[in-house]
Order: C-alpha cells, then structure tokens, then sequence
C-alpha cells in the first residue's frame, strides 16, 4: 500500500470535492456519461421497437416490446454477477470498470450502425454485459472512499447519484432531439459518443483512487480455471440451444430474466451464509439484508415503469403539445433526473446534519416503497382520452417518484457495502443489484397488463401491494436492526 494517505486509502480529512473524498470526482464523472448513454438509449428504445417501419421503427407488437424492455433493464442488473466476479476474483474492482466501460460503448456503436433486429440483438447484449460490470464496481469503489464508520457515506453516495442523473437528464433530450429529426441510429449514435467521453475522462484520473482497488480480493486459483471456461461455454450453449427452439423467445424474455434472477439471488445468498470466511457478525448482516432485497425488487418493479407503462403512457395519454411544437416522447424521461439533481443535494445535507439521528436502513426502504405505492395511486385520477393529461400533472407524479427514490436507492447501494462481508465485498453489492434486476424484469412483465384504455385497475392494485409492503418493512425496522449488528 502507498504511504500517502490523501489518495490511496480512506481518509477522514480528505475533503476535497464538495466536503468528500476527492477520487469520488473521477467516479461521479465515469458515472454520469455511462447514464447519458445507457439512459439516453433507454429513452427512445421502447419506441423504437414498437413504431412501425413508416416511423422509423421496427413495428414489434407493444407488450412484447414492453416485455424485451424489462428484460433487458433486468439483465444489465443481473450482469452485475459477472462483473462483481471478475473484479473479486481475476482483475480487480478498478480494472473491470475500465473495461466494462468500453463493452458498453461497443454495445451502443452496435445499436447505431447494425440494421433491424439483429443490431438490437448485439447492441443489448453488449450493454448490459457491460453496464453490469460497471454498475457493481463503480458501486464497490465509492465505497472504497470511505473509512468504517464514516457518516459521509450516505451524503456522498448521494452526490454519486446526482452524476448519474446528470448523465440521465441530458442523454434523453439529445437522442430524443436526434431522433425525431435524424432518426433512431443518430440517436444510438449519441449514446456511443457520452460512453466513449467517460472513458477519456475515467482514463485521466485512474490513478489517483485507492491502491486496493486493484487488488483481487479472492484470486481464482490455477486448477478453477478450467471449470469456469467450461461453465461458461456450458452457458452459452444453453442459451442458444434454448433461442434456436424457440423455448427462449422474444414475447418470453422477461420471465426468463425473473426466474434467472430468483435463482442467483438465492445461489447468492446461501454462498454468504454459509461460507467459512465470513464471520458470525457478517453472516447476521447478511440475514438482515433478506427484507431489505425483497422489499427493494417490489419498489424497482414500479420504479422502472418509467421506462415500460410510462413511456407508453407518455406517447398515447400525454398532450405533449405546445403550439406548434411537439415534445419528443423521450423528454419525459429527463424530467426524474430533473428532480434529483435539484433535490439529491437537499437529502444529502439532511443525512448529514442528522447524523447518527437520521432515520434507520430499513425506515428509508419503507418510506421509499409507500411513496412509491402512492405516486401509481396518482394516476387514478388523471383525466381519461387520448393525450388528454397535461405535463405538468405527470411532473407531478414523477416528482413523488423521485422522493421515493432519493428514500431508497443511494441509500440502498450505501447499505449493501455497509453490510458487506470483507472476502465477498463486490458481490454484496452485486446482490442488491439482483434485487434491482428482479424488480426491473417484473416492472416488463407487469406492463404486458397494463391497458391505456382500462388503467384503473391496474394503478390501484399495484400501488396498494407496494404501501402495503412498505408499511411492513417500517413495522419490521428494530428486529432487522438488532441483525444488522451496528450497521445503521
């Protein structure tokens, strides 16, 4: 380890960006530029696949669209597997972000320049093979900052999160903007450019975060190996046996992603729990986590609706209009990050002011889940027709959105490597993603029951089980605290 303490290790007094830990710039920046890629494709993906060809698209049935959408929102979380994997036991946390960043760019070149189905075949594939990597590690690093017991983690993962809303405000205006006056593939084209600046920028300041970044924490050992390539081709096999069958298809995605992730979770959790290497008090934190997963897959489940129900809702019920301009439909997407930016900076001063007095990990997963519930209550009396709700309301449930998720997700992505065992620490992180994965392939599969012209039902049931939900987890807040051993 190097000697010098202001860049190489946590270090209390190193408060050089905004009253945190210098390097968190670096990250704060590689991370807003893989949002303004990965949300700015996200933006108008939905409608590309289910525009007709007259339009640009590729004329895909709506709630088979809907449902590639979940999947593949699901599968970017799911890959945080892999990614974890590869930076705990071959190249390090630092050097799986790197290159996971440059997947990611090649997934979106894909998109812009492969025609048809086929490029958005390659391009998913490669962008959430590659945002997984950098999800899990860029997660890992920030909290590599940070001394045990620092209470500026919490504010600083959410400064963290408003670089990712930067990156996720402006992305959807540029493709949105690109699409609607040069067509879909500018607007990919865009994306691959945002990836390829935080590459460059990541590039410069590499160096300067902690040396243990690098270090691989649980090295595979020669004789492993050879049993991971065979998994690994085992695994590839399977895949295309099952797509060449047909068992594995289009309309069918989102419940493989589901069942894939429950697998992993539970494969996951019983690697943690029954591990020698992770110690009696680990093992309780762990347990602690259980509620807190399953609570946080139910909120991400509506959460990401934005991108599946609301994205239809925003091209059919919206009344986009203003004189003679019409808003793009992906702009809708940037109003969220508009939000964040503006209040991510209030709840991390509040977390800070409070301190050791702010309210407990599973009070703001509660909160952040009834809130949640709440906001999809909100649509109930949105007026009926077509493009008949003003932007302005829709602002305002999206606004309701965005305090659900300052409630729960910088704090969730806080707590997973607060609760970490040290040997499996990126995979802690990766096991909060999987809940993220689960509720992303659901929030596809439950937008396939979602009917512009009969929507009551839809909203009502959805947001009642999710308060329900989220006033059970507050119910539960002091037998999870005494499991989470002093973690707060």
């Amino acid at each position: 380890m190097s000697s010098s303490t202001d860049t190489h290790q946590p270090d209390g007094l190193d408060r050089g960006f905004f009253g945190q830990p210098r390097p968190l710039a670096n990250l704060f920046g590689v991370e807003m530029w893989e949002r303004f890629s990965f949300y700015g494709m996200q933006g108008i993906l939905l409608i590309y696949l289910y525009y007709s060809t007259a339009q640009g698209g590729l004329g895909i049935d709506e709630a088979t669209a809907t449902g590639i959408v979940g999947a593949y929102g699901g599968a970017v979380y799911l890959a945080t597997i892999l990614g974890a994997w590869l930076a705990d036991r071959v190249i390090g946390a630092e050097r799986t972000l790197f290159y996971a960043a440059v997947v990611v760019m090649l997934g979106h070149i894909g998109l812009a320049l492969i025609p048809g189905i086929a490029g958005v075949g390659v391009g998913l594939c490669l962008i959430a093979l590659g945002s997984g990597g950098v999800k899990a590690n860029a997660t890992s690093l920030v909290g590599s900052l940070y001394a045990e017991g620092d209470e500026r983690r919490d504010a600083g993962f959410s400064l963290f999160y408003m670089g990712i809303n930067i990156g996720a405000f402006v992305g959807p205006l540029l493709t949105g903007w690109l699409q609607e006056n040069k067509g879909f593939h500018w607007g990919f084209g865009a994306a691959a450019v945002g990836m390829f600046l935080g590459l460059v920028q990541y590039s410069i300041g590499r160096k300067r975060l902690p040396d243990d970044t690098r270090v691989v924490p649980h090295p595979l050992q020669p004789h492993e190996r050879t049993r991971y390539v065979v998994l690994l081709v085992a695994a590839v096999v399977v895949v295309a046996v099952l797509a060449l069958t047909g068992v594995l298809n289009a309309g069918n995605l989102s419940d493989w992603v589901v069942a894939i992730t429950i697998v992993a979770a539970i494969g996951y959790f019983v690697l943690l729990l029954t591990s020698r290497a992770v110690s009696a008090v680990e093992r309780s934190r762990v347990w602690s986590f259980v509620p807190m997963f399953v609570t946080n897959a139910v909120f991400w489940s509506l959460y990401q609706q934005q991108f599946t129900v609301v994205t239809v809702y925003s091209d059919k019920r919206l009344d986009r209009s203003f004189g003679d301009w019409t808003m793009p439909v992906s702009w809708v997407q940037s109003i969220n990050p508009i939000f964040i930016i503006a209040l991510a900076p209030v709840f991390a001063l509040v977390w800070t002011r409070l301190g050791p007095r702010q309210p407990s990990s599973p009070v703001k997963f509660g909160i952040g889940t009834t809130l949640m519930g709440v906001a999809f209550l909100l649509f109930l009396p949105m007026p009926a027709g077509d493009h008949a709700v003003s932007v302005v309301a829709l602002a305002g449930v999206l606004l309701v959105f965005t305090l659900a998720e300052l409630f729960i997700s910088p704090v969730g992505l806080s707590l997973s490597t607060k609760l970490a065992p040290a040997t499996y620490h990126t995979q802690m992180v990766a096991l909060y993603f999987l809940s993220v994965a689960l509720g992303t392939a659901m929030s596809g599969r439950l937008a396939a029951y979602y009917d512009p012209d009969d929507e009551t039902g839809y909203f009502l049931l959805i947001g009642v089980v999710a308060i329900v939900v989220g006033l059970l987890m507050i119910a539960a807040n002091r037998p999870i605290r005494r499991l989470m051993a002093g973690v707060h």
